[in-house]
């Protein structure tokens, strides 16, 4: 196998050319993209998108609303001590300090999924960015990787910026707890991405595009997605396809586990099994 670290959008149109077996990401294929391409997107786990920061002096857990979340991407809050992070936070002392925003440049999964929650919360970001992999972003600094996010937000101090869930756990960088629609915060774990992909799609379990993002329930974590395996429908090669249904098999099965085990959450036992049938009907 010859894997491609490339971002979604440049993934969906490799594997819309023909090149290559399959595509990943966190972005849902338009219309025109399944149709031009003939290309399915399948669940494969479940992601949560974390706002993680640098602020040496705050011990406390930082909770956020998706619409101030939104104010300090667009760069009309600009301090943390600003009223508006103030009120979240009422027993926080917040340092006078400029927040220093890091972002990611066009093309990444990760900008999809948290647009496509601001965008939900916030008309002004819906407004000025909407939901986009690619997000002309008004103020801040790019990182590549999710990788380099992290090491940029580790060693700046006053920075805010955003990650997968299992690079904030492993580089034990401080992630703040978001505003749900039932009105909690909760902070991401796996047990609370699983709970928004639950609110979302039970009890039909059929919606493999599904949008996860500010699903309603509880203890569902707002910035959450589906990571999808983009796919052709039909393939000329027949060795190809086979080999291609066979990874298809351990991704549903063991593949499971690994992917819990590396920070993922598992897809849940009612969605995997009728992903698993849809995935055998492509072979």
């Amino acid at each position: 196998m010859r894997y491609l670290t490339v971002g979604t959008v440049e993934g969906i149109k490799t594997i819309s050319h023909g090149a290559g077996d399959f595509a990943a990401g966190e972005a849902q294929l338009t219309e025109k993209e399944r149709q031009e391409g003939s290309l399915i997107e399948l669940p494969v786990v479940l992601i949560g998108i974390v706002p993680i920061y640098n602020l040496s002096d705050v011990h406390q857990e930082l909770r956020l609303s998706g619409e101030v979340l939104a104010e300090i991407l667009l760069g009309d809050v600009k301090m943390w001590n600003a009223p508006q992070i103030a009120k979240l936070n009422p027993e926080i002392t917040l340092p006078s300090l400029p927040i220093q925003v890091i972002n990611r440049p066009g093309g990444k999964g990760s900008n999809y999924v948290l647009t496509d929650f601001l965008s939900k919360v916030s008309s002004k970001f819906r407004a000025q960015i909407g939901t986009t992999a690619s997000p002309k972003w008004p103020v801040g600094q790019a990182a590549e990787r999710s990788s380099d996010m992290a090491d940029k937000v580790k060693s700046t101090p006053g920075s805010i910026g955003y990650v997968e869930y299992q690079y904030a756990v492993k580089g034990n960088i401080p992630q703040a707890a978001v505003l749900s629609p039932s009105g909690k915060f909760v902070r991401a774990s796996t047990t609370t991405i699983s709970a928004a992909c639950q609110a979302a799609e039970a009890p039909r379990w059929n919606n493999f595009s599904a949008s996860l993002t500010n699903a309603s329930g509880t203890d569902s974590y707002p910035i959450t997605s589906f990571t999808w395996i983009y796919l052709r429908t039909q393939s000329s090669d027949p060795a190809r396809a086979t080999a291609l249904g066979d990874l298809l098999d351990w991704i549903y099965t063991d593949g499971q586990r690994y992917a819990g085990e590396e920070g993922y959450a598992e897809l849940p036992p009612p969605l995997l099994a009728a992903v698993r049938k849809k995935a055998k009907e492509l072979k």
